[in-house]
């Protein structure tokens, strides 16, 4: 199974602001070695699903609606849906998921994984109150042409400024939930980037901050800028910053260090306004930020309709401004599941 490609490096960043009277923005980078190829799909609600892991498969109808990232066409890597919860899906090279047969509960395709949380809650305290019954298991597989496995980690954010940080280190599900984990990168992982994070916030990020690519690094940035910036009331102010913050942690475009393989150019970066119930999309490789406005969407089942709005070759579509209306009428793409 493929979900993000054929490079076996991803390197990302995801931040959280909370600001005053509600005014919540989750922001996160796409770093990839190659085009990640992703369009912006509209998904509307009822539309049935499985965990494209064979005959046993996790069923579920989408209760709610959603506007997503895709990698691949294949798979949802990013996403908002309209109760204002946001995932996000990241690399983690330590993952290890659980074994997976017949006797196993049923299956979800990691591809998938990202889609199953928007489809079915409204908030991170809903979303984790589910997934630690582990009502599925994780299936993966190796990058195709890499002896690699597909290795990802998860986090959700919502309009209460409620975080959580899914995780699978030795086949066993870890979830970190609090409000206060506002900052996910890559390796190491999450327990001790929090550690190592420590470090930095006794130095302090006016007298130092680390500057390098690397994933600790971009994680002691990002720790420090979301909680230096103004908590502006302007809810435009509050955006620029973010967007300041998210750029502040991006690799420069066509930069990849082979001998550091969670680093990778970064892509694409998407900035959510919980609040106000925007879905911010800026490419590395076009002049122009815009966005799509979820509160402008019919998600009703039956009249809603499936839409993708084409970011072209290497996301180098140029859009601007409001693009709800842009999106076209499409067949809904397939999740990368199991070839059984």
């Amino acid at each position: 199974m493929m979900v993000f490609g054929q490079s076996a490096a991803q390197a990302c960043t995801r931040l959280v602001y909370l600001g005053p009277d509600g005014n919540i923005i989750t922001a996160r980078s796409m770093d990839w070695k190659s085009d990640v190829a992703t369009n912006l799909w509209v998904l509307p609600r009822g539309i049935e699903r499985n965990g494209e892991a064979g005959p046993n498969s996790i069923k579920w109808t989408a209760k709610y609606g959603s506007v997503v990232a895709t990698g691949y066409d294949v798979s949802t890597t990013d996403g908002l849906n309209e109760a204002g919860l946001n995932v996000n899906l990241l690399w983690l090279v330590e993952s290890e998921y659980p074994k997976f047969d017949k006797d196993s509960k049923p299956g979800l395709t990691i591809a998938a994984w990202g889609q199953y949380v928007l489809d079915n809650f409204a908030t991170v305290d809903e979303a984790v109150a589910a997934l630690e019954k582990e009502p599925f298991t994780i299936v993966s597989d190796n990058v195709p042409g890499e002896n690699r496995l597909t290795t990802l980690h998860l986090s959700m954010s919502d309009k209460t400024g409620d975080s959580a940080i899914v995780e699978y280190l030795k086949g066993k599900q870890v979830i970190h939930h609090d409000r206060k984990y506002q900052v996910m990168t890559n390796s190491p992982t999450f327990d001790e980037q929090l550690a190592l994070n420590t470090y930095w916030k006794q130095i302090g990020g006016t007298v130092m901050l680390p500057g390098t690519n690397r994933a600790s690094d971009r994680f002691a940035r990002a720790s420090f800028y979301v909680n230096a910036i103004p908590k502006d009331e302007d809810p435009n102010r509050a955006l620029a910053s973010v967007f300041s913050v998210v750029r502040n942690t991006s690799v420069p475009y066509g930069l990849n260090t082979p001998e550091e393989p969670n680093i990778s150019s970064t892509r694409w970066r998407t900035v959510v306004d919980h609040k106000r119930m925007l879905y911010f999309f800026e490419s590395a490789l076009t002049p122009n930020t815009f966005w799509v406005d979820l509160k402008a969407i019919d998600f009703s089942k039956g009249s809603g309709k499936v839409k993708k709005l084409d970011l072209g070759e290497n996301q180098d579509h140029t859009y601007s401004g409001d693009v709800t209306k842009e999106f076209k009428d499409s067949q809904p793409f397939k999740f990368l599941g199991l070839q059984m």
